[in-house]
């Protein structure tokens, strides 16, 4: 289920997934095929971990990612979640061959 909401969406996001809702700033971005994939990809993984396993990892990474780069953006970038959405968003077929936990191939630290 897909919701707009400006105020929902952090500044400089433009979609935010939480379980099993997506949420996008705009109205124009229900058009966004890349973006949708990239948060259903979003979807895939949290409902694989269990949801809320899903976020203690996010975060926990996030946090390890933040002191190591000591940049948000960067930071963000590089959580294993964040590379697999963003390294396979343009590949709308991509859920329907994507293997269980392919996050984990993510976790190695290659800079994006």
């Amino acid at each position: 289920m897909i919701f707009i909401s400006k105020y929902m969406i952090p500044k400089g996001y433009t979609g935010l997934t939480l379980f099993p809702f997506i949420f996008l700033k705009h109205r124009k971005l229900l058009k966004d095929v890349i973006l949708l994939n990239h948060e259903r990809i979003h979807l895939k993984q949290q409902l694989e971990m269990l949801v809320l396993p899903f976020y203690m990892f996010y975060v926990s990474e996030f946090l390890i990612r933040l002191g190591y780069y000591q940049n948000w953006k960067k930071a963000y970038r590089n959580i294993s979640f964040e590379r697999e959405a963003y390294t396979n968003q343009s590949n709308l077929e991509y859920l329907k061959v994507r293997p269980f936990w392919a996050f984990l191939k993510y976790l190695r630290n290659h800079d994006i």
